[in-house]
């Protein structure tokens, strides 16, 4: 008894300094604690941080229809991993980002040609890193494959089976691209399918977060409910912060698209 009240003592000094459990972790027990009361200790002082930082947001949020919640990964990560979550939802974002940049396109600058993939007996390569592309005038496109001659035929082959409508003419080592027109009604159609592309990556953010929260409710049983509704929180939060960065991706994709 006298040895479990000599590891609890320190409790109270370890609240006052909170801010630096949550900056560096939680400080070290007394010498000579055991194990299993050491860790019970590190337990309890860790459900009293967060149970007073709940008690602080909600005090924050009192009269406000959001409290921002941003918990220390370190207090937590015998539970979940914050980072790999954050992780996860901003690659759902970058995949996003890629779409857009590699399918939705109105063709009429040379980037809109850099995705195409060449095949030739050495690998696949980027178009651009075989031909220079430059733009002769708006409805004509230009890949000089003097550096690549013998690749010619297979980048030639590879714009006209890109899915982009185009039907490029070779004449020695230059390919000329005439681009089409491109009509309101194609744009409109690019629009939707940016849209259709945002609603797909969001369902896969809605999978993360799922996936994160059951996580989180696997330690009911273990710790407290207020650190069990922190966390859920944190977590709808880092979901709804992706989902507003996605939705400015679409307006400024929208915008870019339509003209």
């Amino acid at each position: 008894m006298a040895l479990a009240v000599r590891c609890l003592r320190p409790l109270p000094a370890l609240l006052l300094r909170s801010s630096l459990a949550m900056a560096r972790g939680l400080p070290q027990a007394p010498r000579g604690c055991p194990a299993p009361l050491l860790e019970g200790c590190r337990q309890r002082v860790q459900q009293m941080l967060l149970s007073r930082q709940l008690a602080t947001k909600k005090a924050k949020g009192k009269g406000q229809s959001q409290a921002k919640v941003n918990i220390s990964a370190a207090l937590v990560e015998d539970i979940i991993n914050l980072e790999e979550t954050s992780g996860e939802m901003q690659a759902v974002i970058e995949v996003l980002k890629e779409d857009f940049s590699r399918n939705l396109n109105v063709r009429t600058s040379p980037g809109a040609l850099d995705h195409i993939t060449v095949v030739t007996k050495d690998g696949k390569f980027p178009l651009n890193q075989l031909g220079q592309i430059s733009q002769k005038s708006p409805q004509l496109l230009i890949v000089n494959m003097a550096s690549f001659p013998k690749s010619t035929a297979a980048a030639a082959k590879a714009i006209r089976e890109s899915g982009m409508n185009l039907n490029p003419e070779v004449d020695g080592t230059v390919i000329r691209v005439p681009v089409p027109k491109v009509t309101r009604e194609h744009r409109e159609s690019l629009a939707k399918l940016a849209k259709q592309s945002t609603n797909k990556s969001k369902e896969a953010l809605r999978k993360v977060r799922s996936k994160s929260i059951t996580q989180v409710k696997k330690f009911k049983s273990k710790v407290s409910e207020d650190t069990i509704w922190l966390l859920e929180k944190q977590i709808q939060q880092m979901a709804d912060e992706a989902a507003t960065e996605m939705d400015k991706l679409l307006a400024a994709k929208t915008k870019e698209l339509l003209g």
